[in-house]
C-alpha cells in the first residue's frame, strides 16, 4: 500500500487570537502526508530550500513518510504568513514568499512511477496534470485546488478534471467553479466536468460527498478548543486518501468511512498550531473520535 502525494512544503508564520507560531512546518504535502501516514505509507514530492530545518525531515520520516522525493535546492523555502480573526473561517494573508517553490516543476522518480494512487495537493493545475501524465498506471487520482486557480487557471483546471477520479474542494470553491449558489446544483455541474466523486469540505459544518449515484453528508466533530485552522483541509484530504489506499475495494462504504476519518484528522489539526495536532496520535484516538461522530448522527427508524 502506497500513496504518492505532490504539493507544497512551507514554513508558516500564523497568528490567531489564541497564539502565534513563526516558521512552523506547513504546506499541503506536509499536512496531507502526516494525516495519511496513519493508514498507509505516503511518498512525498515537493521542494525546499537549503534553509529547511533537518529536524522537520526527521519528523516526516518518523511518521513513515518517504521523503526521497523531497528536493532541496539552493535558496529559501516557501514561506507564508497569515492572521485569523475570532471566526477562524478565513485567513488574511500578510506575506507570501514563493522562493524555491516558484520554480517547482515536479519530476517523478523512477521508483514512484508505478504507484497506483496519487493525491495532487493544491498547486498549479498545469503541474498537477504534468504529474498525472508522468505516472504509469494509476488506479485512483485525487486532487485539491483553490479559488486562485479556479479564477486564473480555469482552462487548465478543467483539463485536469477530465482525468480526475476524486475532486476535493471547499464550499466556496465549488460554488465559484460552477457559478452556482446552490451546493447541490453546483455539485452536479462539477461532476459533469469529469470527476467520479466530489467531496466538498465545509469546515466547522462538516463535509459532503457527491457522485452520480449518491449523496452523503457528515457533521464536523464538535470541539471546545480550536486554535489554528491552517492545514485542516489538507489533513482531511490526507486522512481520507490514506484510508482509501488502505482499503482493497473502493466502494460507497469505503468512501463514507474515509470522509469520517478525514473529518477526524481535520478536527485534530485545528486543536493546535502547525502540525502539532496531527503528529504522534494513537490509532485508537482516531477510531474513538470516529465512534463519537457515529453516536452524534445515529437515530432509530421513525415509525
Amino acid at each position: 500500500m502506497s500513496l504518492l502525494i505532490v504539493g507544497s512544503v512551507a514554513l508558516d508564520t500564523v497568528e490567531t487570537p489564541f497564539g502565534k507560531v513563526k516558521d512552523a512546518l506547513g504546506g499541503s504535502a506536509v499536512y496531507s502526508s502526516i494525516a495519511a501516514s496513519y493508514f498507509t505509507q505516503p511518498s512525498l514530492i515537493a521542494v525546499v530550500g537549503t534553509d529547511f530545518p533537518k529536524k522537520y525531515i526527521k519528523l516526516l520520516n518518523k511518521h513513515n513518510i518517504d521523503t526521497s522525493g523531497l528536493g532541496q535546492v539552493e535558496g529559501r523555502t516557501f514561506r507564508w504568513s497569515g492572521h485569523y480573526m475570532y471566526d477562524l473561517n478565513s485567513a488574511t494573508t500578510l506575506d507570501t514568499q514563493l522562493n524555491v517553490f516558484k520554480d517547482f516543476n515536479p519530476k517523478i522518480p523512477k521508483q514512484y512511477k508505478n504507484i497506483k494512487k496519487i493525491f495532487l495537493g493544491n498547486i498549479d493545475p498545469q503541474l498537477q496534470y504534468s504529474v498525472y501524465k508522468q505516472m504509469s498506471n494509476t488506479e485512483i487520482v485525487a486532487c485539491d485546488t483553490m479559488n486562485f486557480w479556479i479564477k486564473n487557471k480555469s482552462k487548465e483546471l478543467k483539463k485536469l478534471l477530465k482525468v480526475i477520479d476524486i475532486f476535493l474542494v471547499n464550499e466556496a470553491e465549488v460554488r465559484q467553479l460552477a457559478q452556482e449558489s446552490n451546493i447541490i446544483k453546483a455539485a452536479k455541474y462539477v461532476l459533469k466536468m469529469g470527476p467520479k466523486v466530489l467531496i466538498v469540505k465545509r469546515g466547522e459544518y462538516g463535509a459532503m460527498c457527491f457522485s452520480n449515484n449518491s449523496m452523503f453528508a457528515v457533521p464536523s466533530y464538535p470541539l471546545e478548543n480550536v486554535f489554528d485552522p491552517t492545514g485542516a483541509g489538507d489533513s482531511f484530504a490526507g486522512g481520507f486518501m490514506g484510508y482509501v489506499v488502505k482499503s482493497k475495494n473502493v466502494n460507497e462504504q469505503v468512501l463514507r468511512q474515509g470522509i469520517i476519518l478525514g473529518s477526524v484528522m481535520g478536527s485534530f489539526c485545528v486543536e493546535n498550531f502547525s502540525i502539532r495536532g496531527i503528529v504522534n496520535k494513537k490509532y485508537k484516538q482516531i477510531v474513538d473520535r470516529c465512534c463519537e461522530i457515529k453516536k452524534l448522527t445515529h437515530f432509530e427508524n421513525i415509525k
